[in-house]
């Protein structure tokens, strides 16, 4: 049998060999990257690391007891800062009130509720962007987008037993939530503690 007829004989057999073992690789790659994408995402909302944030919290001099959720640590800047630059103009409000689509366009128009500001830079809009998509919630499909916490169904969810005064504006909250300036939302004015409902 002549090297060239050989050569020949076993080169188609190795091309199915090659395809398989890429394909192989291929098909570990994708699995191995998503295990490690769910672990991550795992640990980063883990009960366990909520704990020792909570713990490192605690045992932090400046806690901040009152805001609505505990922001891990892969947060703290873009909660940083959105109340460096929402706060000094008015109170801030908790991304929670408000839809994810809501923030998304308020972080695109430099015409704020009729005040001209200037538009955050990358990186601290990604930063503020990422903070305030993981503690908002999205909209439904059909839903239109509210300006306002009086059109936010959120904003009325958290408020289910409060007769809300007219017009709602940021600066209503510190009515029922007498430490909003601080970006506490937990602390109740004296008239809400006896009830312990959440205005």
């Amino acid at each position: 049998m002549s090297y060239r007829y050989q050569r020949r004989r076993l080169g188609p057999r190795r091309q199915p060999l090659r395809f398989f073992l890429l394909l192989l690789i291929l098909l570990s790659s994708i699995c191995f990257g998503s295990i490690m994408a769910q672990a991550t995402a795992t640990m980063a909302f883990s009960p366990e690391s909520v704990e020792l944030a909570q713990t490192e919290t605690d045992n932090s001099s400046e806690a901040l007891v009152g805001t609505v959720d505990l922001v891990p640590p892969r947060y703290e800047l873009g909660q940083e800062i959105y109340l460096k630059n929402c706060g000094t103009c008015h109170i801030p409000l908790p991304p929670q009130v408000m839809p994810t689509q809501t923030w998304q366009q308020l972080l695109q128009d430099s015409e704020h509720y009729g005040v001209k500001i200037p538009l955050l830079k990358d990186p601290n809009r990604l930063i503020l962007w990422n903070y305030l998509q993981i503690f908002s919630r999205p909209l439904g499909r059909e839903e239109p987008i509210p300006y306002r916490l009086a059109q936010s169904r959120y904003f009325k969810a958290l408020h289910p037993l409060v007769k809300l005064p007219r017009p709602l504006t940021p600066v209503s909250c510190a009515t029922c939530h007498p430490q909003a300036d601080s970006f506490n939302f937990r602390t109740l004015a004296p008239n809400w503690e006896g009830d312990r409902r959440e205005p």
